[in-house]
């Protein structure tokens, strides 16, 4: 099954083309260009080298969160749009399941973080059941000295806010691995669409652990 996946839950985002379990082309750029400047022009293109039409895409995969709120809108929104016009199933990916799915057969605990400014990261805990990468717990949004205090045993810790936490017990994952990767979204993906776990473009939306600054603003909230 060709499936085009799209990773924009932070800065470092991009699309992954795959073709059942192989990984045709990758797009990954980690710098301060909005996602709606290169997302499009990213997928044209990785589309072109890999000598593939929009038309030849079976499936979407799309990275649904927690992370950047503006980033997450834009990706979602370039996904919805795909799939009503090519008229192709999706599913979605959350941000963190796809990053701890990145360490298969990890002694230890994984656990994704991601700075989620004001003082807080999101995160959650995965250990592998001999199958795959399991989460243990909710998805998190909290302080990155009250997560390093639910650590009670060493554990890989990856992602942009794994420097946050100051543990005794973290254990800093390689650095290839620190950055959500489209592809490893694409793989979640693949196993989604093969069990039939599609959303209507409709219902394709984000994980929101905290009100957006917008919607603070809304209820009248000082954001700081």
């Amino acid at each position: 099954m060709r499936v085009l996946a799209v990773e924009t839950a932070t800065l470092a985002g991009g699309v992954a083309l795959l073709d059942g379990a192989r990984v045709v082309g990758q797009y990954l750029l980690d710098v301060r260009v909005t996602h709606s400047e290169r997302l499009m022009v990213a997928v044209d293109r990785l589309l072109a080298d890999a000598g593939w039409r929009p038309e030849d895409l079976e499936g979407l995969a799309a990275s649904v969160g927690p992370g950047s709120f503006t980033g997450l809108r834009i990706g979602l929104s370039t996904v919805k749009g795909l799939a009503l016009a090519l008229a192709i199933p999706v599913v979605a990916v959350p941000t963190l399941d796809a990053m701890a799915a990145a360490l298969p057969w990890a002694t230890l605990p994984v656990c994704p973080v991601l700075d989620a400014r004001k003082g807080e990261v999101y995160a959650a805990l995965y250990r592998w059941d001999g199958a795959a990468m399991r989460r243990d717990g909710d998805y998190l949004a909290i302080a990155p000295d009250a997560l390093a205090a639910r650590l009670a045993e060493p554990t890989v810790l990856l992602g942009d806010g794994a420097a946050l936490v100051r543990s005794p017990h973290a254990r800093p994952a390689p650095a290839p691995c620190q950055a959500p990767s489209p592809a490893w979204v694409g793989w979640l993906g693949l196993e989604r669409l093969a069990a039939g776990r599609t959303v209507t473009p409709a219902d394709l939306v984000p994980i929101y652990l905290r009100p957006s600054e917008a919607e603070l603003k809304r209820r009248g909230v000082a954001v700081r």
